[in-house]
């Protein structure tokens, strides 16, 4: 593993309407935590969900996970607690990024939280501007990324939708959605 005096920190965006944001952060994690890099992900959405990548991050000491969050927010019933809900989850973020001790954070889902207004992208883009360091790699997942973290990426993949099983009544799927 490059020596983090050595490395440049990458920010990566997924972002987009298609599927594959989530899956794809964690297929880099899972590359960095076979490096020895250390990994932090935590999960804006997931809440309770047991997720096959979950339980596949449990398999390496390296990766530190956190599924977090009230469910899927597009059908919240209380917004001021999903808006307190991401707020304590963006504190954490800050809290590990500013801990100095992993190499890599995935912030899973955060940009649906720019999205819905919960979180500026602003704030986000000040954050890894003034407070991540030169050394860790970062990635933010989610639909309707903020101008703001787009700009300040050094990777951004817009994922498009061209069929989505969900179109023929086909629900989440074990092993493909979680």
């Amino acid at each position: 593993m490059k020596a983090r005096d050595k490395r440049r920190g990458i920010v990566l965006v997924h972002t987009g309407e298609g599927k594959g944001k989530s899956s794809s952060a964690f297929g880099v994690a899972f590359r960095a935590a076979g490096w020895g890099m250390k990994v932090c992900v935590i999960q804006f959405i997931k809440g309770k969900w047991k997720t096959g990548e979950e339980r596949a991050a449990k398999q390496f000491d390296n990766i530190e996970w956190h599924a977090l969050g009230d469910g899927f927010t597009w059908d919240t019933k209380n917004p001021e607690q999903d808006i307190k809900t991401s707020r304590e989850i963006w504190d954490l973020c800050k809290e590990k990024v500013r801990s100095h001790e992993f190499d890599m954070v995935v912030f899973d889902e955060i940009n649906y939280c720019t999205g819905y207004g919960w979180i500026s992208g602003e704030e986000i883009a000040a954050f890894i501007r003034d407070e991540k360091p030169d050394w860790m790699h970062m990635i933010l997942t989610g639909r309707n990324a903020a101008p703001e973290v787009v700009e300040i990426a050094d990777t951004v993949t817009e994922m498009t939708m061209v069929k989505h099983a969900f179109q023929n009544d086909i629900l989440a799927t074990q092993g493909i959605e979680f």
